[in-house]
């Protein structure tokens, strides 16, 4: 078993050449459990902690590695923990906001290509979660494709898959039930040999049950839902990544409770592409789509081109976001301040060369 087999290649090979050349080494997280990791190597799996210079040089938690990452390690002989000087640039990011009262950026897996939204056709269905999911996959640059598990659970699967396609368009929607084995060769496209995939859905869905079918193994603990509201509780406490026989990768991780929005701007726009090409036509170009002449999204909403479920949710997340973005550009200001008061109290505190002269 090499890198390759888990996702290295020529371009990446290219771009730590240099690095080998100080005695550095590439190595991939498959788990990562708060400053320790499990990595992968051109040697043997081993664990990571990362260097001091990296934590002193990481100043939020999104800068230290995650599952997926791509770092480099300084290798040991065997035995005991390696250390982790550098993390080499991401692509493919799932994060989200964090949960708890700090706002930070969580990144739950990097270097993803392909993300496998899973919601459950039971009593838990709900476009309007999926239109969020969908929003931070497509701002991170992997690619989506939602997955209906539970197919077994609705009397009508593929209206349901239909009413996914209204709300994603261009997305695949794949309708399969993991407990029965039921569709999983829909998949079989996305199950290349270096690809990596990311599981992402709510508590209860299925994902660890469809884990274990992409396996062929009973790796990830499963859990019943309540049968009231089909919600699940957190049956798989940590995120890994692992190979599948096919030779694609799979990221699985706990249950999302609540799925807040990082910086999603560009993700949101891609997820409503219907309405942001509605709101190009407006009269106004800072059209609030409120009681504005010449709304071309309100005309929409008139006339019944527009599901006013889907508006609302345009309106919820692109408010959101609006608040975000001015939360992040008022702590920007705030730390270049810090940084200039910083920097000029440094200066006062240095000798004078020309009195000194």
């Amino acid at each position: 078993m090499t890198l390759f087999d888990y996702g290295w290649n020529s371009e990446r090979e290219a771009s730590v050449v240099s690095h080998r050349a100080r005695g550095l080494a590439p190595a991939r997280v498959t788990r990562a459990d708060r400053d320790r990791f499990v990595l992968v190597t051109e040697f043997v799996p081993c664990e990571g902690q990362v260097a001091g210079a990296f934590r002193h040089r990481a100043s939020r938690p999104s800068e230290f590695p995650a599952v997926g990452d791509w770092v480099l390690i300084e290798p040991t002989d065997g035995g005991g923990v390696t250390r982790v000087h550098e993390l080499l640039p991401r692509a493919g990011v799932l994060s989200r906001r964090a949960p708890g009262e700090l706002e930070e950026e969580q990144v739950m897996a990097a270097n993803v290509d392909v993300v496998l939204l899973v919601a459950g056709l039971d009593g838990d269905f709900n476009p309007r979660r999926i239109e969020r999911f969908l929003a931070a996959v497509w701002e991170g640059g992997a690619q989506p494709v939602v997955v209906l598990n539970k197919a077994d659970a609705h009397p009508e699967p593929q209206r349901a898959a239909d009413e996914v396609s209204a709300v994603a368009p261009g997305v695949p929607v794949v309708t399969l039930s993991a407990l029965a084995g039921d569709g999983l060769g829909a998949l079989d496209r996305w199950l290349e040999p270096g690809r990596t995939l990311a599981l992402l859905g709510s508590s209860g869905v299925g994902k660890s049950t469809l884990a274990n079918r992409l396996l062929e193994t009973a790796q990830f603990a499963t859990g019943a839902v309540r049968e009231t509201d089909s919600r699940g509780r957190h049956t798989t406490s940590h995120r890994e990544l692992v190979r599948l026989a096919s030779g694609a990768l799979l990221v699985d991780g706990p249950g999302i409770r609540e799925m807040q929005l990082w910086d999603a701007g560009s993700g949101v726009a891609s997820t409503f592409e219907d309405i942001e090409a509605l709101a190009a036509r407006c009269r106004f170009g800072d059209c609030g789509h409120a009681q504005e002449p010449g709304c071309a999204v309100r005309s929409a909403l008139a006339s019944g081109a527009l599901a006013q479920e889907r508006y609302a949710s345009w309106l919820k997340l692109a408010r959101e976001q609006r608040a975000f973005a001015a939360r992040h550009d008022a702590r920007a200001r705030l730390e270049l301040k810090r940084k200039s008061r910083s920097i000029t109290k440094s200066l006062r505190g240095r000798p004078d060369k020309r009195r000194s002269d």
